[in-house]
């Protein structure tokens, strides 16, 4: 009977306690993030933020005076985390420009763990 009830206490403090000691998930954090910065909600951070270090350019264009403008993406692997969460959960972000994904607040953490642990 000890050992039934010892067995459930340690089931009770892992399920509480330890699931930030101990990470019995079939996937890393790291690769969860990475998994989601290549492909959240059908095209990827990638695609206009590279590896997320370096500003980016998206595209060239004429504006109607003829002048050439260039549409940059900012790096974001340095960004605050409060800045990262308002763009992302902004309608359509802060610079109306940045689509709307409509991550989970997990994604969002996970893509910015991401980010902020990337391997060179």
């Amino acid at each position: 009977m000890r050992i039934v009830v010892f067995a459930i206490l340690l089931l009770f403090y892992n399920v509480c306690f330890a699931k930030d000691i101990i990470n019995n998930s079939f996937i890393t954090d790291y690769e969860y993030g990475a998994m989601l910065y290549e492909n959240p909600r059908g095209i990827g951070c990638n695609k206009c933020h590279g590896k997320g270090d370096k500003s980016v350019i998206i595209a060239k264009y004429k504006n109607k005076k003829n002048e050439i403008k260039t549409l940059n993406s900012p790096a974001i692997n340095n960004v605050p985390f409060e800045n990262f969460v308002d763009v992302l959960t902004t309608k359509r972000g802060s610079s109306n420009i940045m689509p709307s994904y409509f991550l989970t607040n997990d994604e969002i953490k996970s893509i910015y763990y991401y980010l902020k642990n990337l391997k060179k």
